[in-house]
């Protein structure tokens, strides 16, 4: 099961409430286990700007405004921005697939505030992060749901709406949704 470049979505009775309701866009997969960014978490009290100042990069019209994101639970003290596939970092740009890249450098930060960074991006702080075997597991007992991701599902500024919106993309309601897992 090749995960790179998909989305979960949080299933009910999830039992983690750090994720209930979460989409999570995974920037890798491999037998090493998997890194992914949630993209419908923003922090109640932190923009962009806040952020840039606190790091000293000068402000500008890109950055105006801009919401950062709860990417989730590990290492929640370093940023990444989730990015559209245009921009490449002089230095680390994990290029996910041709339409969704992820940079985690300052670099990115300074070229989104002078307006030159990349068309579409998502700044993050702290990862989702699962060791071997465990995101398959979590899968298996009904934790995710698997989808494929658009630049306009989650780049979307609805934050409120992704969940059902990626729900919708299956074809699911969320009413139907059970907190039960079961097996046929």
């Amino acid at each position: 099961m090749e995960l790179t470049g998909k989305l979960l979505i949080a299933m009910p009775g999830m039992g983690d409430p750090r994720f209930e309701k979460s989409v999570v866009f995974i920037c890798a997969h491999s037998e090493d286990g998997a890194m992914g960014l949630i993209i419908n978490k923003p922090t109640p009290d932190l923009k962009m700007d806040d952020l840039l100042e606190q790091l000293r990069i000068p402000t500008g019209e890109g950055s105006k405004g801009i919401n950062v994101y709860f990417g989730g639970p590990v290492e929640h003290g370093r940023g990444f921005v989730l990015h559209s596939g245009d921009y490449r970092a002089r230095e680390a740009t994990l290029v996910v697939d041709d339409r969704f890249a992820m940079t985690a450098t300052q670099e990115v930060l300074e070229a989104i505030a002078r307006g030159t960074g990349p068309r579409a991006s998502m700044l993050m702080l702290g990862y989702a992060g699962w060791g071997p075997g465990q995101l398959e597991r979590e899968i298996m007992y009904n934790g995710w749901l698997v989808a494929d991701a658009s630049p306009e599902l989650v780049f979307n500024p609805d934050n409120g709406g992704k969940w059902e919106a990626a729900l919708a993309a299956l074809g699911v309601d969320p009413v139907s949704l059970s907190a039960a897992a079961g097996r046929a």
